[in-house]
């Protein structure tokens, strides 16, 4: 993994990957054919991915996906909408950890 391929992910990842090339290389793969799937673009799959990130808890994938997403066009209202549709059924604590986590991956 190149420095440019690193710059944006955290850590843990990359010196997971490093250390296992063979697992980073299956996950990416996964991700792709998941990707290719179906017929949503990229930047729709990156606003659900915020979505489920959000969910799930997930701090670095939801900055992840906040970064993928306005790789793919995305605005920042789209990402805070995708965010604030997990109000109701997340709750009220994790969309505003969510807003949060995403307003520094878009600083």
């Amino acid at each position: 993994m190149t420095d440019d391929d690193k710059k944006g992910l955290p850590n843990t990842y990359t010196d997971f990957i490093e250390k296992f090339p063979e697992l980073g290389d299956a996950h990416e793969s996964i991700g792709k054919a998941v990707d290719l799937a179906g017929t949503l673009d990229a930047k729709t799959c990156a606003l659900i991915k915020i979505g489920i990130s959000l969910g799930a808890g997930l701090e670095s994938a939801l900055r992840s996906h906040v970064r993928r997403a306005t790789e793919n066009g995305a605005l920042e209202v789209e990402i805070e909408q995708a965010i604030l549709l997990g109000m109701n059924t997340c709750g009220f604590p994790r969309t505003v950890a969510a807003w949060q986590w995403a307003r520094q991956a878009l600083d």
